[in-house]
């Protein structure tokens, strides 16, 4: 790889923070050591320190969009501001190549004094804007921000939505080469998200840069090329969003007494990574090779096809078992047609007592998308209210197969009450794969088979 090619670069990158149990100790901290040096003695620390972030280091490369997630206070949002330089490393370094504009706190950096535009105008010359250049976007800056007449008020007649949607038009109307955003794609009402994902979907066809927060799974599968897990200011893993995001959520729903397990599962699953760049994905070559030696189409089970993403949550004395997709008369099949429906069952024994109990399934692309699933009950208010210790439920799902012909994925879970909180006592990810076998008359396009038919009528010709 070039380094020519190299968007950012984080080398050895730790944060340390000095944590007083007092205010009467940061002021002990900044006389007493120099007074005990003066006498000889060695100087005494009044604060604990907290290790944002430890010895992190990555590269992405220009063009890539890359996904940060973690539970929260592992360090992400440190990391992201560090890269902006808004905040100084303990140690490390930092490189980037290219006009970065950040989405992180949004509207912190306006004047409430000054009006939207004069703001406007601040916060674009801050990200390296001629005022001659912000003159010619300024339009669509306030279009994009699309709150009216407010835009020659103050800001601090402003709504907290209005700031946020002002300070998102400003950054992402700069042409950026990096991108970097911070939890900020959810802001607004449904409308302007939309916009907002439009906008970034373009700059990321343009060849931007883009690295961005996210406790959304399906928000880092759906835009990002690779992904990156952080925990406790420590880089756990790297790869495929998909891969990522399954490690990601088996550590937030896993009991605290597995946690370190699990932790170390995923670093020993990431060593194979040569080198502190973030790894292209490859793997799912292999669920696409799966598309490439079809033969003649048929219904039927290939034991040869099995996922090898799976990924099992630790259980809270419940097991999923022999996840199976079947025909309505029961025989068991991977090879499906479009258009039919099919059975998802999966057996649930309970080595403990729960309450408050819903079984899911879910369906995905093979890069993780989440297409749709099912659950039980709406809700733990209309779940089942208490399941006896050694108990063995039989759980069926019926679905139409609406898919286009590829690969698909799906999950099994089982939710309950752990110490006053909703969350899974077990899940499966990728534990089953089917395959929608190819029909040479099918004329609909993408994912899902809406079951669109075309008409087409010749008008009588106009003489001309």
């Amino acid at each position: 790889m070039s380094y020519n090619d190299i968007a950012i670069r984080v080398r050895n990158l730790s944060k340390c923070y000095q944590i007083y149990d007092a205010p009467r100790d940061r002021l002990k901290q900044f006389v007493m050591p120099r007074l005990q040096r003066m006498i000889g003695k060695s100087p005494k620390h009044y604060f604990s320190e907290f290790w944002a972030l430890k010895n992190v280091s990555f590269e992405i490369r220009k063009g890539e969009t890359v996904g940060i997630i973690g539970r929260n206070g592992s360090g992400k949002s440190t990391l992201l501001q560090m890269i902006c330089g808004t905040l100084n490393p303990t140690s490390g370094s930092i490189e980037t190549d290219g006009r970065v504009a950040a989405l992180l706190e949004l509207g912190s950096g306006f004047n409430p004094e000054f009006t939207g535009r004069e703001n406007v105008y601040m916060n674009a010359n801050v990200l390296g804007l001629s005022n001659d250049e912000i003159d010619s976007r300024f339009a669509d800056i306030a279009a994009f921000a699309d709150i009216g007449e407010f835009i020659k008020q103050p800001v601090k007649t402003y709504s907290s939505g209005m700031v946020v949607r002002l300070a998102f038009a400003v950054a992402i109307n700069v042409d950026p080469e990096i991108l970097i955003i911070d939890e900020a794609l959810s802001v607004g009402d449904e409308l302007f998200q939309r916009k907002c994902f439009s906008r970034i979907e373009a700059i990321k066809s343009n060849g931007a840069t883009i690295l961005f927060v996210s406790h959304s799974g399906g928000t880092i599968v759906e835009l990002c090329d690779r992904a990156l897990l952080i925990d406790a200011g420590e880089r756990l893993a790297a790869g495929i969003p998909k891969q990522i995001v399954g490690r990601y959520q088996k550590l937030l729903y896993a009991p605290s007494d597995k946690s370190e397990a699990i932790r170390e599962q995923i670093r020993r699953a990431d060593q194979s990574v040569v080198g502190s760049a973030i790894p292209v994905p490859d793997t799912s070559q292999k669920d696409l090779a799966l598309l490439e030696h079809t033969q003649v189409p048929q219904e039927s089970f290939n034991p040869n096809l099995k996922p090898s993403s799976t990924i099992e949550y630790e259980p809270h004395g419940v097991y999923i078992e022999s996840p199976a997709v079947l025909t309505l008369a029961g025989d068991q099949v991977n090879n499906l047609f479009r258009g039919k429906t099919y059975r998802y069952t999966y057996n649930v024994f309970f080595t403990q007592s729960a309450t408050n109990v819903r079984f899911g399934m879910l369906i995905k692309t093979i890069s993780g998308f989440e297409l749709g699933g099912c659950s039980s009950a709406s809700s733990p208010g209309d779940a089942i209210a208490y399941v006896d210790a050694r108990s063995t439920y039989r759980v069926e799902f019926r679905f139409r197969c609406a898919l286009n012909p590829s690969v698909y994925f799906l999950n099994a879970g089982v939710l309950g009450d752990v110490a006053g909180s909703e969350t899974f006592l077990h899940r499966w990810i990728d534990v089953a794969m089917f395959r929608v076998q190819p029909d040479s008359e099918n004329l609909a396009t993408g994912i899902v088979d809406f079951d669109c038919y075309p008409k087409i009528e010749l008008q009588e010709a106009q003489e001309i």
